[in-house]
């Protein structure tokens, strides 16, 4: 699969907002809405588009902290991993897990209404599995947060 320079302008477009028309998306890159329709369903068929989606505001949504957690654990093994992703999984306020290397084993991003929340995720995430460390840094302010991927690389 190759991504040429159409098809990065098709996705910085879409990602800026994918409620675009096609008639805008294909104005905006030079093309005919035909073989730009065909791009856009090649690239979701490839894999590139994997959906689309609404971006909300969490303060309008009465969620305004963000947490981020660091979590240690002295188990690896797939059956405690298991139980650990099945259970952070389950609470919605759990947005973004990752497995890491370096100091810390997981971290993830809790968006929630304030501390009192929190510490409701703390303590359901604390009952379903046994952690060595959990660490929390709590968002001051957001200087940049975006979903758009940089398409420089894309070959």
């Amino acid at each position: 699969m190759t991504i040429d320079k159409k098809d990065r302008e098709i996705l910085q477009l879409l990602q800026a907002d994918a409620s675009s028309s096609l008639a805008e998306i294909a104005s905006a890159v030079n093309l005919t809405q035909t073989p730009c329709w065909r791009r856009i369903q090649k690239l979701q068929a490839d894999g590139v588009i994997q959906k689309q989606v609404a971006l909300c505001d969490a303060k309008k949504l009465n969620l305004g902290l963000t947490t981020f957690v660091t979590i240690r654990t002295s188990q690896h093994n797939e059956q405690w991993m298991q139980r650990f992703v099945a259970g952070a999984t389950s609470i919605p306020e759990i947005v973004e897990i990752y497995r890491l290397s370096g100091n810390a084993d997981y971290l993830l991003k809790i968006v929630v209404p304030d501390i009192s929340r929190y510490d409701s995720v703390y303590k359901r995430l604390i009952r379903t599995v046994d952690l060595l460390d959990v660490s929390s840094a709590f968002v001051m302010e957001t200087i940049k947060c975006t979903t758009a991927l940089p398409l420089d690389y894309a070959e």
